[in-house]
């Protein structure tokens, strides 16, 4: 089972170079080094830590337990908020 997900990101060409060239120096491919550049943005953010806590709280609660069950209520809403006022 595949626990990654390919994601695609539009950089400025002197930017990606030097993503490049720092991906080489330090031995790792791009997406290691994008994944990294990410874990440090996210672990400096508090208020990411608090928003995560309550959000897997209130998930929890409502017995949301993977992405499939956030995919499946997702096209309930739009479904039901799509359907015309009685």
């Amino acid at each position: 089972m595949r626990t990654a997900k390919t994601i695609s990101i539009t950089l400025p060409p002197d930017l990606l170079v030097k993503a490049q060239k720092k991906a080489e120096r330090e031995d790792r491919t791009i997406s290691e080094l994008f994944r990294e550049a990410l874990r440090r943005c996210i672990a400096a953010d508090p208020e990411w830590d608090a928003l995560l806590r309550r959000t897997q709280a209130t998930g929890k609660a409502l017995g949301i337990a993977t992405e499939a069950d956030v995919e499946r209520l997702s096209d309930e809403f739009r479904q039901e908020r799509s359907q015309p006022a009685a």
